[in-house]
């Protein structure tokens, strides 16, 4: 299987010098600790959602996110607009369908971005089966089904969409419906500090600015996977972690990811 030509820790470099500005459409609950995540990392956060701006905003932005956690009738409206944009004129696009089984408004929105055939697609295990037509049990944000379950789903969907899928758990996988890489790595921690996901998904977003999807998507998942590990060795509980985290991006150098085997192709 061919793995990508640009290594994590070159894509980390390549990050930091071009600090791509990134549009992020998330929720309320991340706003902060996404945009705080980017500048530790080395892009540069824009937190633009209306609909009277995203449009317009998408088109200079370097790359484009966007997250379900809070949705309004206003706000899908800029995300559908900011979409469009994007794909008009080719800027790379990560979509969160954040608990899309949870209502039908929230399963509608889903569709109608999916149907725009994001560049990146980012979810739990259980969010990526249900997009994809399978059964799951969650009802909320919280995954409760196993990533490596998720794997047939999220090759489907990869090429339905032609993008590129990535599910997120204790390890995370990513596909582009052909090849699959996998990423360990973190902290049990993680899942306690809120709205961590929705930060790797502007994380990726970032990435996706600098390299070609399968390559970001590979990328931002070790960086944070590396961070969350080195966060997590000193913390005393999720408190503590949330801030030694966005140290750990600051602090985690080309040379320390080129040190590390975080990645399996399979």
């Amino acid at each position: 299987m061919p793995r990508p030509t640009l290594s994590p820790a070159d894509a980390l470099g390549a990050l930091r010098a071009a600090a791509p500005l990134t549009q992020c459409i998330t929720n309320y609950v991340a706003m902060n600790i996404a945009a705080n995540t980017l500048l530790a990392a080395g892009a540069a956060p824009a937190m633009v959602h209306t609909v009277e701006e995203s449009g317009d905003f998408a088109r200079i932005a370097r790359a484009v996110t966007i997250n379900l956690g809070t949705l309004s009738p206003a706000w899908v409206q800029g995300m559908l607009a900011a979409a469009t944009a994007a794909n008009a004129v080719g800027t790379p696009w990560v979509l969160d369908p954040v608990a899309h089984f949870a209502s039908p408004y929230r399963a509608q929105a889903a569709r109608e971005l999916l149907a725009l055939r994001p560049t990146i697609l980012r979810g739990n295990a259980s969010e990526i089966l249900a997009l994809a037509g399978g059964d799951t049990t969650a009802r909320g944000v919280d995954a409760a089904d196993p990533v490596m379950a998720a794997e047939p789903a999220a090759r489907a969907l990869a090429q339905q969409t032609g993008g590129v899928v990535v599910v997120t758990g204790a390890i995370d996988l990513v596909t582009d419906g052909a090849r699959v890489a996998t990423i360990t790595g973190g902290s049990p921690l993680m899942p306690q500090v809120t709205a961590l996901g929705c930060s790797l998904t502007c994380l990726i977003g970032s990435y996706a600015a600098i390299a070609a999807p399968f390559e970001a998507a590979v990328s931002a998942l070790v960086l944070f996977a590396h961070a969350g590990e080195r966060a997590g060795r000193e913390a005393e509980g999720p408190g503590s972690f949330g801030w030694r985290f966005l140290d750990a991006l600051a602090a985690t150098s080309p040379a320390e990811l080129a040190a590390t085997e975080r990645v399996t192709w399979g």
